[in-house]
C-alpha cells in the first residue's frame, strides 16, 4: 500500500509544481499586461536594453534574432522564435546547435539539481539511497533525462522528420488563449516549410528519452513508471513554453516600471 501511495504521489506532486509555476508566471504577465501595450514606444536609456525584443537587435543577453537567451534570467531560451520566423527553415547544424545549447548550458545543471532535490525528498528511486551519494545519483540521472530529451526533440527527430524544433511565440491575445497555445505546442509543430503538423519530434522524442531512462532506473522498468516519466518530460516542456510565451511581457513591464521610476535629469 505504501509503495502504491509513493508511486501515485510522485507524479501528482511534480506535475502540480510544474502547473503552479507555469500559471503563476502567466497570471503575473496577464496582471501587468495593461501596462505593456505592444504599440507603446519608450526609448531605451543609454546602456539599457530596448523594452521590446526586436529581430535584428543584438544586445547583451540576446540572440541574433532578438530574443533573450535566458527566461527569468536563468532558463535557456535558444529554442524560442517569433511567429514571423515560421517557414524560415533551420539547417541540421542549427538544430544541433540549439539542442546543444539547451542541453549543456549551465542552467540545465541547476534544473537537474532541483529535480534531484525533489526526488530526494520523495525518496523516489529508493535504491539510490539517501545522503550525498543518493543525491548525486539522482542528479546524474535527472540531468541525463534532460539532455537526452533535448537532443531527441530538438535535433535528431526534427532533422529526420524535417520539423522545426523552435517554439514560436504567439505574443498577443488573451491570457487563456496564449496559455492554451503554449501548452498545446507539445502536440502541434511546423515543418521546415511552415506547414502545421502533429509534433512527432516532441512526443516521440520524449518517449525515446524515457525509454533510455529505463536503463539507469532499475526500479522503473514497467509500463506505469515509463508512462509517468514520459508525462513528466512532456509536462516540463509544456511549462517551459508557457514561461517562454509570457517572459517578454514581464521583462517589458519591469523595464517600463524601472524607466518611469528613474529620476529624470534636470
Amino acid at each position: 500500500m505504501l509503495t502504491l501511495i509513493q508511486t501515485v504521489s510522485r507524479p501528482i506532486f511534480t506535475v502540480s509544481f510544474l502547473v503552479f509555476l507555469a500559471l503563476s508566471t502567466a497570471s503575473l504577465a496577464q496582471t501587468i499586461q495593461p501596462e505593456t501595450q505592444p504599440h507603446q514606444a519608450i526609448p531605451p536609456a543609454p546602456g539599457q536594453l530596448p523594452p521590446k525584443d526586436q529581430p535584428g537587435v543584438v544586445a547583451p543577453g540576446k540572440t541574433e534574432a532578438g530574443e533573450d537567451k535566458r527566461v527569468l534570467g536563468v532558463l535557456p531560451n535558444y529554442r524560442t522564435a517569433e511567429m514571423n520566423a515560421v517557414g524560415q527553415p533551420l539547417t541540421p547544424g542549427q538544430k544541433f546547435k540549439i539542442a546543444a545549447k539547451d542541453s549543456f548550458d549551465y542552467p540545465l545543471i541547476l534544473l537537474g539539481a532541483a529535480y534531484a532535490g525533489l526526488y530526494q525528498l520523495e525518496d523516489s528511486h529508493s535504491e539510490f539511497g539517501q545522503g550525498f551519494e543518493g543525491y548525486m545519483k539522482r542528479f546524474g540521472t535527472s540531468y541525463c533525462d534532460q539532455v537526452t530529451g533535448n537532443m531527441f526533440t530538438e535535433a535528431f527527430l526534427p532533422i529526420l522528420l524535417h520539423q522545426d524544433p523552435r517554439y514560436f511565440r504567439m505574443s498577443e491575445g488573451s491570457f487563456g488563449r496564449r496559455t492554451w497555445y503554449a501548452v498545446s505546442r507539445i502536440f502541434v509543430a511546423h515543418t521546415d516549410s511552415g506547414k502545421t503538423v502533429f509534433n512527432y519530434s516532441e512526443i516521440a522524442g520524449n518517449g525515446i528519452a524515457s525509454a533510455i531512462g529505463l536503463s539507469y532506473y532499475p526500479d522503473n522498468r514497467n509500463v506505469p513508471d515509463y508512462m509517468m516519466n514520459w508525462g513528466i518530460q512532456l509536462g516540463t516542456d509544456a511549462t517551459s513554453q508557457v514561461l517562454k510565451e509570457f517572459w517578454p511581457d514581464i521583462k517589458r513591464w519591469w523595464y517600463v516600471r524601472r524607466h518611469k521610476e528613474a529620476p529624470s535629469n534636470p
